[in-house]
């Protein structure tokens, strides 16, 4: 899962795709006040747009050099001018719900009105200081995440490296040494954790909301109670895919490292994944897949590595799908101005990120690439969100975001779906004598699913235990034991030693630490897929969906620039409508693609116990 940034994310995160109808009720005029008129509404629009824009053009630039140069004084920047941001915006959404009765208002000047209501991310009180604090919070958090190391084999070694390690290691004595020390990340941020909460709780309060997660959930066109419930009503449609993955790769585990690594029953242990927290096990999958019925007959990392691809080239190459479908090539500043590699001189935070630095075409990534397979996929992602931001850039500043924000998260996803054999031998990188058959089809979506769907309940634990953090259900003092309960709930793994309170697990997750909600990404998980079956019915293909590929079709490109270009202008079953002809969400092109898969993994599951419960 990767981040995107925009100038409207800074500070001012104004959530525009969500909002239709959704006034908070503690946020109304008192019945002796004047009802304000529409035309101060307008006003009102015209006169915030350009003091974001003014902020934004300010905060980005000081938000990219923190984010790429980590010292002392760029976090006390980045402090200042978020702490600007959040009584900005606290201010500009108390202002705007002061017309939550004005009659006669356009149906763009209510939705961005209601836009600025549910734009922040991290709401301050209006107490003296309290926006100080809670940026200092903020800023610290994030700072400690992108300053933190673990070790590997006694050394200390940086969270980025110890990723890449976590998926090439076999030792399990080592990937719980990798596992546990950087988890240790966490810990210093509890504190900061904690009071972070309770400013922010009292900010969502004094816009009329419960608490913050409550306000979080209002922002998809929808009610707030009605978002959780569809959520849950797609993670069970994909539960029953997982559950067979998980039996499948337990198993296996089993047989490489025995019970007294892994038992044949019950959770799997996290570290043993390859990944730090199990959200993506393609990093093991020379040890899941079976011989003979596994492989896919190349590796693309090494595919790379022999066509002498650097970081540069391969940030070229996914330019050059989207140049396929129609986009005009990045401007020359993504070029000059992006980071593509970690700068060996100074602390910076790993995170891939996509930015629009001025809302308009100032598109740059943020990444410490290394040539693999991984990465290349990630580029064809952060990419996603760069073409989409520059598509709605002529929209007003309020409309400049995704359709809702799992949207964004899914267009650089549902491209990299065509990273297929068919691709990578259209641009060089695959031999064609060597593209696998369909015999080789259940080992290509393996390593599919491995990617993907083990990311499917960790993003809806993520965000579930933070509801819970917020609402109070979970309180301080069992913030470790939720978390750990929670994923063993619903992704059945657990920790390779032994927690406690003294930890702070969700720390070491940087969305965590930078306060990022995360359905977004439970979404885009869905949503990757719905667009991607729609693209290859718009292509004309015909075979397995697993195996289309949309690289070089204008007249999907054409179609998916509509829909992009909308912004956050109308709600998001509007946009979906556009691309996909459908209003709903649904996982039904989850299942649909790895169909093949699913059948297989039954068939090699009989005879084992599947799930993990007690």
């Amino acid at each position: 899962m990767k981040t995107i940034v925009s100038t409207l994310a800074l500070g001012i995160a104004l959530g525009l795709a969500s909002t239709a109808g959704l006034a908070p009720a503690g946020a109304a005029p008192t019945a002796k006040a004047a009802v304000p008129t529409a035309a101060e509404a307008d006003k009102f629009i015209a006169d915030a747009t350009a003091e974001v824009q003014r902020y934004s053009d300010t905060a980005a630039r000081i938000a990219w050099v923190n984010a790429t140069y980590i010292t002392d004084d760029t976090d006390w920047l980045a402090s200042k001018v978020d702490a600007q941001g959040t009584e900005m915006a606290v201010r500009l959404a108390k202002k705007a719900a002061t017309f939550n009765n004005t009659p006669g208002l356009s149906y763009d000047t209510r939705r961005q009105l209601d836009g600025l209501k549910l734009g922040l991310t991290l709401p301050a009180p209006d107490t003296p200081g309290v926006a100080d604090e809670l940026s200092t919070l903020s800023t610290r958090m994030k700072s400690t995440y992108g300053k933190g190391k673990g070790t590997f084999q006694g050394k200390a070694t940086g969270g980025n490296d110890l990723e890449a390690l976590m998926e090439t290691t076999r030792d399990p004595a080592l990937t719980q040494e990798i596992w546990t020390s950087w988890h240790k990340v966490g810990a210093p941020m509890r504190p900061d954790f904690v009071r972070m909460v309770e400013i922010a709780n009292q900010g969502a309060r004094d816009l009329g909301y419960k608490d913050v997660g409550a306000m979080w959930r209002a922002g998809y066109d929808m009610d707030p109670d009605a978002f959780a419930a569809m959520q849950n009503k797609l993670l069970n449609q994909l539960m029953p895919l997982y559950t067979e993955l998980h039996c499948f790769t337990r198993t296996q585990l089993n047989k490489k490292y025995g019970d007294a690594v892994q038992k044949k029953t019950g959770p799997i242990r996290a570290d043993l994944l390859g990944n730090m927290w199990a959200q993506d096990w393609s990093g093991i999958y020379d040890v899941v897949a079976p011989p003979g019925a596994g492989t896919i007959g190349y590796d693309t990392g090494e595919l790379l590595k022999a066509k002498g691809y650097d970081p540069v080239k391969m940030v070229k190459t996914g330019e050059g799908f989207y140049s396929s479908l129609g986009f005009a090539p990045l401007p020359a500043t993504f070029w000059e101005r992006s980071q593509i590699t970690k700068p060996a001189d100074r602390e910076v935070i790993c995170h891939a990120s996509a930015w629009d630095v001025d809302n308009v075409d100032d598109l740059r990534i943020k990444m410490c690439t290394k040539v693999n397979s991984t990465d290349f996929v990630t580029i064809h992602h952060e990419l996603g969100h760069n073409y989409y931001q520059r598509a709605y850039n002529k929209q007003p500043l309020f409309y400049r975001g995704g359709a809702n924000d799992g949207f964004h998260e899914a267009i650089g996803d549902f491209v990299a779906l065509s990273v297929t054999p068919d691709y990578l031998v259209k641009i060089g990188l695959l031999d064609p004598a060597k593209v696998p058959d369909a015999s080789k089809d259940i080992g290509l979506l393996l390593r599919q699913a491995l990617e993907k769907v083990p990311g499917m309940p960790w993003t809806y634990v993520v965000d579930k235990w933070r509801w819970g953090v917020f609402s109070g259900a979970t309180p301080p003092t069992a913030y470790n034991a939720s978390w750990n309960d929670l994923r063993e709930q619903y992704q059945g793994i657990m920790p390779p030693v032994a927690r406690s309170e003294a930890d702070f697990d969700p720390g070491a997750k940087y969305h965590v630490a930078a306060s990022v909600p995360y359905a977004r990404y439970f979404l885009a998980r869905v949503l990757q897929f719905q667009f991607y079956q729609a693209a290859c019915k718009q292509a004309g293909w015909t075979g397995p969906l697993h195996r289309c590929n949309i690289y070089g079709n204008k007249e999907v490109g054409a179609k998916l620039n509509a829909m992009l270009e909308m912004g956050s202008s109308k709600p998001w079953p509007d946009a979906l409508e556009k691309f996909t002809g459908s209003r709903e969400m649904d996982a039904g092109a989850v299942l649909a693609y790895f169909a093949p898969l699913q059948v297989w993994l039954k068939e090699q599951n009989k005879g084992q116990q599947c799930g993990w419960s007690s």
